[in-house]
């Protein structure tokens, strides 16, 4: 059997007329083959502006340096494989390949072994839930300490909604050989049992989508609860959800959440003594942590519910205040969404891992420590038929009618 460039000639269906080595962009003819040679340079092969069924032409990488510099086919505004673009890029050394004309809908395909992969790979849009690590509840030696603030919640699935009030966002469109890198954030520490600053809970980690032909999707994480010593400790850390404030002798704000993103922390309550300090609840995605009163720590802010993985599910929600003694006060709970509730004897809650939760705030009148915040999660959705398989980390793949849903609990990566 013979052969024309790499390939069998049995693949053919018209005898070609070989032209001279081409060096140079150049327009290409029906029924004529072409040595390619980019020895010196890249170039742009222009295809016919019409062509027949059955038309034919090939070309060969002459000099073996298409992997060096890659040989570039312009359709002329005809299909290439049912696409008009991209225009196909033909970067292997030693390559050569035939391309037939099929009619109007597939327009020119390849057929020789060589190059049968789709040149034309079509971008297509893939849905997100980003979701930062929950703070810790604070800690300390006296009142009760400030519930932890969810993390940030960023949505773009089914029109469900954002964090803090935010509208869905607009999906992201990945382009084939693209590595998008996933960071899950993890949970703030919770305060510890000590006098000083490290009382105060623990910010939680951003959660990120990145790669470099997209603007990075980031959730911050939560802010920290205040701790329960002193009233320079005792405001709510500001973050993705604010933090719920703790003190000991005086009311105290909670932090602030960010903007599309999650709520406020709940501020303290004091009754004029040390020991009865009650600590504000920790901020949620969907709602305000609530003010702690004289006689009762302040519940976390809820979580958002979403159907990213085919069921509703609800995550970041805020930590309880912790209760300042031993008096009638009670403990804030932790919102939905996995937020720790907040202490009545001793240390807060943790939050529930992979869910964002802020941590719960310790019970005041002795020394104790808050609960740790929940590490983030990010959640990708995508057409089925797109999904290439290529993946790091080891998420949870599962599937929902049409489409492949990639749950992250650690970092990783996805290659489109």
């Amino acid at each position: 059997m013979g052969y024309i460039g790499n390939f069998p000639a049995s693949t053919q269906t018209v005898d070609l007329k070989w032209q001279p080595i081409k060096t140079a962009a150049f327009t290409a003819v029906a029924g004529e083959g072409y040595w390619c040679n980019t020895s010196s340079a890249a170039f742009t092969v222009t295809l016919p502006a019409s062509a027949n069924v059955g038309d034919t032409i090939s070309f060969v990488d002459y000099a073996r340096k298409w992997g060096t510099n890659n040989l570039t086919i312009s359709p002329n505004s005809l299909n290439f494989q049912g696409n008009t673009t991209p225009v196909p890029v033909y970067d292997t050394s030693g390559e050569a390949v035939t391309i037939v004309y099929s009619g109007s809908t597939q327009g020119w395909i390849p057929i020789n072994d060589g190059s049968v992969v789709l040149e034309t790979p079509q971008p297509y849009t893939v849905d997100y839930l980003v979701i930062a690590g929950g703070a810790g509840g604070g800690g300390g030696t006296a009142g009760g300490g400030g519930g932890g603030g969810a993390g940030g919640y960023r949505a773009s699935y089914n029109s469900e909604t954002s964090g803090g009030g935010g509208s869905s966002e607009t999906a992201l469109t990945f382009n084939a050989g693209i590595v998008y890198t996933i960071t899950v954030g993890a949970g703030g520490a919770g305060g510890t049992n000590s006098d000083g600053d490290e009382e105060k809970g623990g910010t939680g980690g951003d959660s990120t989508i990145s790669g470099s032909d997209i603007t990075d999707v980031t959730s911050s994480g939560g802010g920290g609860g205040g701790g329960a010593s002193t009233a320079a400790r005792a405001t709510g850390g500001d973050g993705g959800s604010g933090g719920g404030a703790g003190d000991t002798n005086a009311s105290t704000t909670g932090g602030s959440g960010t903007t599309n993103q999650g709520f406020d922390g709940g501020a303290s309550a004091s009754n004029g003594n040390d020991f009865y300090q009650q600590g504000g609840g920790g901020g949620g995605a969907a709602a305000v942590g609530a003010d702690a009163t004289t006689t009762s720590g302040g519940n976390g802010g809820n979580g958002v519910a979403s159907t990213i993985t085919g069921s509703s599910v609800t995550r970041a929600g805020g930590g309880g205040g912790g209760r300042g003694s031993s008096n009638s006060g009670s403990a804030g709970s932790g919102g939905s969404g996995g937020g720790g509730a907040g202490s009545t004897s001793g240390s807060g809650s943790a939050a529930t891992v992979n869910t964002g939760g802020g941590g719960g705030g310790k019970k005041g009148g002795g020394a104790a420590g808050g609960g740790a915040g929940g590490s983030g999660v990010v959640i990708l959705r995508m057409p089925t038929a797109n999904y290439t398989g290529t993946v790091t980390g080891s998420p949870t793949v599962t599937t929902d009618s049409t489409d492949t849903i990639l749950t992250f609990t650690g970092s990783g990566s996805y290659t489109a």
